[in-house]
Formats: C-alpha cells, sequence, structure tokens
C-alpha cells in the first residue's frame, strides 16, 4: 500500500527536481566572486569530461572544474562569439515569464495568462499590457522576467548531445517569435547561427553603453546544409 500522506496537504509534496537530455549548458556570462560577468565568446559546461574535451577541440578553451553543486561542474570558456547549431523547429524554443523570490517562484505566466500554479492556470495574470511597462515592472521586482530556453545540437558535432542555451535577455524575447516563426518555415531540422552580438549606443545624456547580446539566425534547412557542404 503506497503512503498517503500528502493527500491531505498537496502543496507540501516534494516537487521532482527537473531533468532532461541534455549533456551541457551554453552561457553568456559567469560569476566572479558572486558577481555576474558578462562574456564576449561562449562559455559551455557540463559534467561530461569527453564533452568538455570535444568543445575545447572545437571551439577552444580548457576545461576547467568548478567548485560548485551543479551537475555541470567542468566549464569550458571558449574563443568563439558564434557557433552553428541544429534546431529541430519550433519546439526547440520554450519560453514563459517568471518571478522569483529568492528560491520560491512566486509568478508563472505566459505574458498574459498564469501557467502555475494549477488552481490559477488559465486566469489573467495581471501583468502589464505595454512592452515597456513590463520591463519596469520586472526592474522593481513587482513582475515577471522571460525565462527563454534554446535546446539544439552543434553543427561541427551533431552527436555529441543536445546543449540548452537558457536566458532572461528582454532583447531576446522581443524577436522570440520572429525565430519561432522562421524554425515553422522549415520542414525538419534548421541550421543556425547563435551568436553572442556586440550592441553599443550613446544614451541621450552622452554616456556611452555596450553589451552583447544573444542572437538567433536562422540559415536553412540542416537536411540542405548536409547535402550542400558550402
Amino acid at each position: 500500500m503506497a503512503l498517503r500522506i500528502f493527500d491531505t496537504d498537496p502543496e507540501a509534496k516534494p516537487k521532482p527536481r527537473f531533468t532532461d537530455d541534455t549533456v551541457g549548458r551554453f552561457h553568456s556570462g559567469k560569476a566572479v566572486d558572486n558577481v555576474p560577468v558578462a562574456l564576449s565568446e561562449w562559455r559551455v559546461s557540463t559534467g561530461d569530461p569527453e564533452v568538455a574535451d570535444a568543445i575545447a577541440q572545437l571551439f577552444g578553451g580548457s576545461p576547467v572544474e568548478l567548485e560548485t553543486t551543479s551537475e555541470n561542474y567542468i566549464s569550458v570558456e571558449t574563443d568563439q562569439p558564434k557557433v552553428l547549431v541544429v534546431l529541430d523547429g519550433p519546439k526547440a524554443i520554450h519560453a514563459d515569464m517568471k518571478l522569483w523570490n529568492r528560491s520560491k517562484l512566486v509568478h508563472h505566466c505566459d505574458g498574459v495568462e498564469f501557467l502555475s500554479p494549477e488552481e490559477k492556470r488559465g486566469s489573467r495574470c495581471g501583468c502589464p499590457e505595454l512592452f515597456a511597462e513590463r520591463k519596469q515592472a520586472a526592474k522593481d521586482y513587482m513582475g515577471p522576467s522571460p525565462s527563454i530556453s534554446i535546446t539544439f545540437r552543434l553543427a561541427d558535432d551533431y552527436e555529441l548531445g543536445k546543449f540548452r542555451f537558457q536566458s532572461g535577455s528582454w532583447s531576446l524575447a522581443e524577436v522570440l517569435h520572429e525565430y519561432e516563426a522562421a524554425l515553422a518555415r522549415i520542414d525538419g531540422e534548421a541550421l543556425a547561427e547563435l551568436t553572442l552580438e556586440l550592441v553599443e549606443y550613446t544614451t541621450k545624456k552622452g554616456r556611452a553603453v555596450s553589451y552583447y547580446k544573444p542572437v538567433l539566425k536562422v540559415l536553412k534547412s540542416y537536411a540542405d546544409a548536409i547535402a550542400d557542404p558550402r
């Protein structure tokens, strides 16, 4: 007979850990003394030494073991701001909106309706309608930020396995629908470029601003790319 200790208190039931079939993650930054630092070239983390060695051979850098409790404890800071990736259609992109209070998810929606908890799912989430107001609410910790996940294989080593890039970038959220539409126009897997692109501009007050943003450029069908290596 199974235990039923959570029948009367379902909210106390531990949630299953998120698992997937990826072999590593791509990162646009790292932490130095617990301070986030943006990078101009991709960093890859993995828990598989063979994957780390393969990444270093493909894109430069050296595998370094980190002091972390994460399963992806090996990090490779590559020399590449751009990599060729293979995506399995629009389903390779997943995005929602999340607001965390420490480690607790306090708001989860798609921008219009709640996605969780289950009793709120499908009801209006109350987020601002204007894009600028959404960003300001998130900046003030009063509203959710984008939670974007892109899953892909490497065109240079397809059999190495699947990787994931996760981002909270608003600039990526702005154009995500364009990427999904471009992937939908291709029958089957698509070849694309995943790039850390430098953005530079001067504010109205004369302050110079520069940062790197993730950009996905869908090129063509992966099957066509294999048939025509050029």
